[in-house]
């Protein structure tokens, strides 16, 4: 267990925590969430130690692993992508070559009576049995089994790690925290630069995985199927709730809706207080009553309420004039990149109101065909048309590069706007995450991604009928996301999305072209319902895959076992489970109980002390853990026994 303790931190006179407490459990899986600047980013500095905190304590048990995986990664590593995700077994690695020159010395040495040779014979079985521990016989196979669900092939081992972008570079520095297998993951927008088959793999190995992880995201799918707990940072403090990310909105709208009551009922005891006061205060033989009351105004805390961001929920894109029927026919095209073909003699055709989205493995040439389409880039061989009347509108990572740098933010849309929408410009920039002054700023002092937002921004204001969108949500936090995906379904004309968000698509589109090695597969289904049948079509394959296998074993059939007297009496043995699964949840009842307890006086600074003083608390806490995950463990198997009875 993990145990943050009243800490604070202040950034130029803003309090970002003020006095935050808070517990992670063992298996705990925690999302982060909160808005923009809110600073959860700033919290995962803090656990792994990077940011230094003002006031407060962090208390980990001894020996704890703390694993990181921040939002921008700068590597300067020479190692190939197979060495580099090997580092992650640097102490077992030093106990193998250990244990190699112990081999040799033992093969070497004839002075096997002497407690030298004794010493290191027991070296080597405590060296052998610390391998074990750490799976340090099967390194070779447990990188390859990561490197590959994270979307690497075996060709890809051999090669340098600066080969690669930014994004797969992000990739293998993620495969060296799982295969650490820290007691504590903290992961800062993991899904960021995967594709979908690579979110869904990181998905299922982290629902799975045995320690601690606390992550940032505005994936809600991702959170949705990973986390237990939700944390809220809001106005430097946190508010805790033991629910995944859709559930937290429930009970937050819920709690919302309790702190605005009582706001309201201490706002009219404010009022009432305030009256009594002027009546009061002018009478002498009420002087000191009238004192009371102001000093009890005084020490009153006043409950305040975040305000929500409402703004622009309604957003629709400008009306364009509609295109012809067939918005746009692609045939042959073909692009190399040197001696790599990425797309290879693929048509297509796209309808008016056709809403399609790329999806595939990255390098399979997603967004190589989506700029190919739109003119962005030059192609080997192929044509592309456009309809009738059809006007295009493109937004990619790049799309900030053609804004004119000397523009304030709010001089970028107002040269677009037209309509009634120029009177909301504000609140719609307020949607793209550009608060209060941030709509004056310069363009050429915008961060790489307040440049992207801009570009959306920009374009979604713009009359096109026909959109071209590369990973539009890549920089958007959930309820800018949300409105972007509102807006889009309200969209009357013609959308081409690539993107990995499964919650994003969602609904969304109603077309799927799947890049794979074969070319561009076209699927009528909406993501889910593509992500369904893919499962299954992956489930055949391996399930096909373990049947060939093992019949290529060509092992002799065993002989049938004698079929089971199921006429035999056994109401005893019957009965003599049903008073281990009684004695076991008695237990479970317990434990959980003593558990609990501690939690809530943890909860209490006073007692927090008290209990944290004692050297062996962390030790004893967890051992209560164990003790639970023991009977949990002994309980589901009785459970199983008597089901077979």
């Amino acid at each position: 267990m993990i145990a943050v303790s009243n800490i604070e931190l202040h950034f130029s006179g803003r309090v970002m925590f003020d006095k935050v407490s808070f517990l992670i459990n063992a298996s705990d899986k925690i999302g982060l969430v909160g808005r923009n600047g809110a600073g959860k980013s700033t919290l995962l500095k803090v656990l792994k130690g990077i940011q230094q905190i003002d006031g407060g304590d962090i208390m980990f048990p001894k020996g704890t692993i703390i694993g990181y995986l921040p939002q921008d990664l700068d590597t300067t590593s020479q190692l190939t992508v197979i060495e580099e995700a090997k580092r992650a077994f640097e102490n077992v690695l030093v106990m193998i070559e250990r244990k190699d020159k112990i081999v040799h010395e033992l093969e070497t040495r004839t002075d096997y009576e002497t407690d030298s040779y004794m010493d290191l014979i027991n070296e080597m079985q405590e060296v052998e049995h610390q391998i074990e521990v750490h799976d340090g016989y099967s390194i070779e196979e447990q990188t390859e089994r990561v490197l590959k669900g994270l979307g690497f092939e075996a060709s890809d081992f051999v090669k340098k790690v600066k080969e690669f972008s930014g994004g797969w570079q992000m990739r293998i520095e993620l495969a060296k925290i799982l295969l650490q297998k820290p007691d504590l993951v903290l992961l800062d927008e993991p899904t960021n630069h995967l594709d979908i088959e690579s979110v869904l793999w990181l998905e299922k190995f982290l629902k799975d995985y045995p320690g601690a992880i606390v992550m940032v995201s505005h994936d809600r799918s991702f959170l949705d199927n990973i986390t237990n707990r939700t944390i809220e940072v809001v106005a430097g403090d946190i508010e805790d709730y033991g629910a995944p990310y859709t559930k937290y909105t429930e009970l937050r709208k819920e709690r919302r809706e309790q702190v605005i009551n009582a706001q309201k009922n201490q706002q009219r005891d404010i009022a009432q207080i305030e009256r009594n006061i002027d009546r009061f205060r002018a009478k002498a033989s009420k002087a000191t009553f009238a004192q009371s009351l102001i000093k009890k105004l005084d020490k009153m805390e006043i409950i305040e309420v975040e305000e929500e961001n409402v703004a622009a929920m309604n957003l629709r894109f400008p009306p364009a004039k509609p295109s012809g029927k067939v918005v746009l026919t692609a045939k042959g095209m073909t692009k190399k990149y040197g001696p790599k073909t990425v797309i290879d003699n693929q048509s297509v055709e796209i309808d008016r109101g056709d809403k399609i989205a790329f999806i595939g493995k990255n390098g399979m040439g997603k967004t190589t065909f989506s700029r190919m389409l739109v003119g962005d880039v030059p192609y080997d061989a192929g044509e592309v048309e456009l309809g009738y009347n059809v006007t295009v509108g493109y937004y990619a990572q790049h799309a900030a590069d053609t804004i004119d740098g000397n523009d304030t933010v709010l001089e970028v849309v107002d040269r677009v706007a037209v309509g009634e929408i120029r009177t909301k410009l504000r609140d719609l920039l307020g949607c793209f995450l550009f608060k209060g002054d941030d709509v004056f700023k310069k363009v050429k002092v915008l961060s790489g991604g307040e440049k992207s937002r801009l570009a959306l921004c920009r374009m979604i204001l713009e009359p096109r009928n026909f959109l071209v969108m590369d990973e539009p949500t890549n920089h958007l936090d959930m309820l800018s996301k949300e409105i972007l995906q509102n807006a889009l379904k309200n969209y009357e004309g013609t959308v081409v999305v690539v993107s990995h968000d499964r919650d994003f698509l969602s609904g969304l589109t109603n077309k799927i072209f799947e890049f794979t090695k074969d070319g561009i597969k076209v699927h009528l289904d909406d993501i889910n319902a593509f992500l369904e049948k893919k499962n299954l079509e992956d489930m055949r394959a391996l399930e096909a895959e373990k049947d060939a296998k093992s019949k290529a074993k060509n092992a002799p059939a065993a002989p049938a076992a004698k079929a089971k007297d199921t006429s035999v009496d056994n109401s005893k043995e019957i009965n003599r489970v049903k008073k281990a699964i009684g004695i076991a949840e008695q237990n479970i009842e317990k434990l959980e109980k003593e558990i609990q307890l501690i939690d809530d006086q943890l909860k209490i600074p006073d007692h927090y002390s008290k209990l944290t003083a004692d050297p062996d608390f962390f030790t004893k806490y967890d051992g209560l853990k164990k003790q639970l995950d023991a009977e949990m463990k002994k309980w589901e198997e009785l459970g199983a026994e008597m089901e077979g009875l």
